[in-house]
């Protein structure tokens, strides 16, 4: 996947990540299914975040960026802003 397929992926996500909130927040329906959907989106969406970083950072410093790979949501959540 590319930088700009990576893009379109998150922005996409993003779009379902609002639609889900403004949901959840009407409570329309803000049961369990929905709100498991926002978690696992969430996961999804800092693992895309973190793979478009690895690219950068290997484009910057002059390596492959095609050799960035997706890592575990369960290493992705444990970073730190």
């Amino acid at each position: 996947m590319d930088q700009q397929e990576i893009l379109s992926r998150i922005s996409a996500m993003v779009e379902t990540e609002r639609a889900l909130r403004d949901r959840i927040g009407a409570e329309e329906s803000g049961g369990e299914e929905e709100r498991a959907q926002l978690a696992a989106l969430e996961r999804e969406l800092n693992q895309c975040w973190d793979l478009l970083r690895q690219r950068r950072a290997k484009s910057e410093f002059g390596q492959n960026p095609d050799e960035a790979t997706v890592r575990p949501s369960s290493q992705v959540e444990q970073y730190r802003s």
